[in-house]
């Protein structure tokens, strides 16, 4: 990608702004004390928006599900549900990750990027199908140039019309799991062996089984090494989709929770695009897989809760949602006396304007 798309989002990087940040919460502290780690973190967020003042609106939690052609060599989801039936409980919200959404006031979303089957119309159901599930990475490209640059562009249209300013990602899908940890494999010369093992007890003959699948996949496609089609070559659909929404809410400064290894291997892609999309992430955990924390670890980051469970993506991200609400807060929530200082620190355009859409013109 040309360098100068690389500005199209901004970085966060104020040190006036930091410094004001800095000693609005040491004054806070002088009177209630410290609050540990939810005090970088409130600098995180009011750095992102620009402002001494952030505060949040409309959270919107999205999961993208869509369906990988190299499921049909004996890959199996966790909880042994098929794509169709994980996106069904979603909608019925008969999962604990809609149980907590809903008591969050979380507004969910499905966004059915290329499941191998049609679902009826639901109120929140987007169908945005690239196509019917990707095809095998180790007989063929999982999907063809085309379809990558429409799965990214159809999830700059998602960003663009995204509401308030908080997007918490996650991707679903059988294979999901292999398939990105085959992108962020080729796009950081890591193992993918580290990516796929689940923990110590992980059965030998599955592990084994994994391997073979995704190295006779990583060899047919060894010489691939440009981002798109690396994509192309090994991601899905929902992979695809969620790099265009990273792109366009963080050329708007929204905070992206970003919730699983698909959501991971998609902020890679966007970062080898608009480096400081990085910026605006906060990363979530919903379950012990090893692989994650190998993911996590290619990011230099840790999740902002660690609670052991072992559920669907985008779970953990409800959880940490209070949180960084909270945090927010102890930056939001102005102590008598405390007027004018509070005005933004060289914060440019209003906050609650969006900039122009500059991806679409950039890209393609």
């Amino acid at each position: 990608m040309a360098s100068s798309n690389r500005s199209l989002v901004s970085p966060t990087t104020n040190p006036q702004l930091e410094a004001a940040l800095r000693e609005k919460l040491r004054r806070r502290n002088e009177v209630g004390g410290s609050l540990g780690e939810l005090e970088p973190l409130a600098i995180r967020i009011g750095l992102m928006q620009n402002t001494l003042r952030p505060s949040f609106s409309e959270p919107q939690l999205l999961v993208f599900a869509a369906d990988h052609g190299i499921a049909v060599d004996g890959i199996r989801d966790t909880h042994g549900r098929t794509t169709h039936e994980t996106v069904r409980l979603l909608l019925r919200r008969q999962l604990p990750l809609t149980v907590f959404a809903h008591t969050q006031q979380l507004e969910l979303t499905v966004v059915d990027c290329g499941m191998a089957e049609s679902l009826p119309p639901h109120e929140r159901l987007l169908v945005r199908k690239i196509a019917h599930a990707t095809r095998n990475a180790r007989a063929a490209a999982a999907m063809s140039l085309e379809q990558a640059h429409a799965g990214m562009r159809a999830g700059m249209e998602i960003g663009d019309k995204l509401r308030g300013n908080c997007t918490l990602m996650a991707g679903v899908g059988v294979g999901a799991h292999e398939s990105a940890a085959m992108v962020l494999s080729r796009m950081t010369d890591t193992p993918v062996r580290d990516l796929i093992v689940s923990g110590p007890h992980m059965d030998k003959d599955e592990l084994a089984h994994l391997m073979m699948v995704l190295q006779a996949a990583q060899v047919r496609h060894r010489d691939v090494v440009d981002p798109i089609e690396v994509l192309a070559a090994f991601g899905g659909f929902e992979v695809a989709v969620m790099v265009g929404v990273m792109l366009m809410a963080a050329s708007k400064r929204h905070l992206l929770m970003v919730d699983g290894v698909p959501a991971c291997a998609a902020l890679m892609l966007a970062a080898r695009i608009a480096q400081p999309v990085t910026d605006y992430c906060m990363f979530c955990r919903s379950h012990s897989h090893l692989g994650l924390d190998q993911a996590l670890n290619l990011f230099h980051a840790s999740a902002l809760l660690e609670l052991g469970m072992e559920s669907t993506d985008g779970t953990g991200a409800t959880l940490a949602w209070p949180m960084v609400r909270s945090a927010a807060a102890l930056l939001t929530e102005v102590d008598e006396g405390e007027g004018a200082e509070s005005a933004p620190v060289d914060a440019g355009a209003d906050k609650g304007t969006a900039p122009p859409s500059p991806f679409g013109e950039a890209l393609y």
